[in-house]
């Protein structure tokens, strides 16, 4: 069987700052007529980043979508034009105040296919120094160095749910 979905028609709900809704009519393999509503995202960054060999770094922060304090890898969006090192590099200086040596492209996830087309490139931050903590007025967020151990037990008994954070780890 060919895998496809041919889309004959396409409309925009929603456009804003970060992300942008459409619902789109598309033909399935069998000719049957469905909607798909797809979210468009400009796609992100998350560093694994190592303050020494034993050693992570993570933020936390308030996720409204969850209602709830996450702990995570520093991340962030890449914006017009950003190449994902770039952006990889300034959101490890902006949430955590270190610039690094060392900065391995880990590999690439994709969030949520069945509906968004966001792309979350991964990288291995090491040979860490101190930077200068930025970030953005809306964004608060705390500076927590977690032994690795402690950071993968974490992920088994389900307290880090964040989904670049466990990957990172496959990557490494």
């Amino acid at each position: 069987m060919e895998y496809f979905e041919k889309t004959i028609k396409e409309k925009e709900i929603y456009n804003g700052q970060i992300i942008s809704l459409k619902v789109a009519e598309v033909e399935v393999p069998n000719n049957i007529k469905a909607l798909r509503e797809l979210v468009s995202h400009p796609g992100g960054v998350g560093i694994l980043a190592y303050i020494d060999k034993d050693t992570i770094l993570l933020v936390q922060q308030f996720r409204k979508p969850f209602e709830k304090v996450m702990l995570e890898i520093p991340a962030g969006k890449l914006e017009k034009g950003e190449n994902p090192e770039e952006c990889g590099r300034r959101e490890l200086e902006e949430e955590t105040g270190y610039l690094a040596k060392k900065f391995t492209y880990l590999g690439r996830i994709v969030s949520s296919p069945g509906f968004c087309n966001e792309v979350i490139h991964l990288f291995k931050a090491t040979e860490l120094y101190c930077g200068k903590i930025g970030g953005d007025q809306d964004e608060f967020i705390s500076l927590h160095k977690i032994k690795k151990e402690k950071v993968l037990q974490m992920i088994k008994n389900g307290d880090i749910v964040d989904a670049k954070t466990i990957s990172s780890f496959m990557f490494e």
